[in-house]
């Protein structure tokens, strides 16, 4: 089975998936932030309802972190826009993915190019998303995550850090991710003004390493939808800002008397 690890962090796996009887969302090993690169800000996530959403910044570069707050070594398989961050496919929970080592903290920068780069992760317009350019814009505005745990994780711990590149012959895989919808319906709601560009490329090193997963169905499922402050705002997942009115005298407007401007004589 073929798997990639980042620069002291993830790897990618190749598997069937099966979905099961009830996921778990939002419960599990790992947590998911995003990371605005430009401000080098985590991205406040404000609730409605189920959903977690950010706003962006267009033109700023983010990152996806992702953290394992557990002692196991997990496969995490992500999704940007509906899209496989690794292999570029339209995203399914047994596609290839990242694994982080126990405790291990990492941040995606990219759509994955090779084994030495990756393609970064802009906020953009919709139209000029990746997604969009490759005919797929379905599913812009969400990112998600499908964890696995280890199988035979106590057998497995003395097997080399890195993997053989050997082919590996792998069951059918999924082609319609069972994460929840990523697009909001009513005619109420704005359309998305944000999506996930392919921007420059950058280094950014994996390897291969080894991994099976315990189950053919995800133990945790998470996503995080985003969209620009504006839209937020009016989706009412933000307050609206409330400024007092322009026009109206204020009977306290500052703190000192300011000289006033030169007296001329006419």
């Amino acid at each position: 089975m073929k798997r990639l690890i980042l620069p002291l962090l993830a790897v990618l796996a190749l598997c069937g998936f099966k979905p099961a009887p009830s996921l778990r969302y939002d419960t599990g090993p790992v947590h998911l932030t995003v990371i605005d690169r430009d401000s080098g800000q985590a991205l406040t996530q404000y609730r409605q309802g189920s959903q977690r959403w950010v706003a962006g910044q267009q033109g700023h570069r983010y990152s996806v972190r992702l953290r394992n707050g557990s002692a196991e070594r997990v496969l995490v398989v992500l999704s940007v826009d509906g899209l496989n961050a690794i292999s570029g496919e339209v995203a399914a929970p047994g596609q290839t993915g990242y694994v982080l080592n126990p405790w291990q903290t990492t941040d995606i920068h990219g759509w994955r190019k090779s084994s030495d780069e990756v393609a970064q992760f802009v906020f953009t317009d919709p139209d000029r998303s990746y997604a969009a350019r490759t005919g797929r814009p379905d599913n812009i505005g969400v990112i998600g995550v499908a964890v696995f745990h280890e199988a035979g994780r106590v057998s497995r711990e003395a097997a080399p850090a890195v993997a053989g590149a050997a082919d590996a012959k792998a069951r059918p895989q999924a082609r319609a991710s069972t994460m929840e919808s990523a697009r909001v319906t009513g005619s109420s709601a704005p359309a998305p003004q944000l999506g996930t560009g392919h921007g420059q490329r950058e280094a950014s090193r994996v390897r291969n390493t080894s991994f099976e997963r315990a189950t053919a169905y995800p133990a945790q499922q998470l996503q995080v939808r985003y969209d620009s402050e504006r839209n937020l705002r009016a989706r009412g997942i933000l307050p609206r800002r409330s400024t007092p009115p322009r026009d109206e005298p204020q009977a306290f407007p500052g703190q000192y008397v300011p000289d006033p401007p030169p007296y001329r004589d006419r």
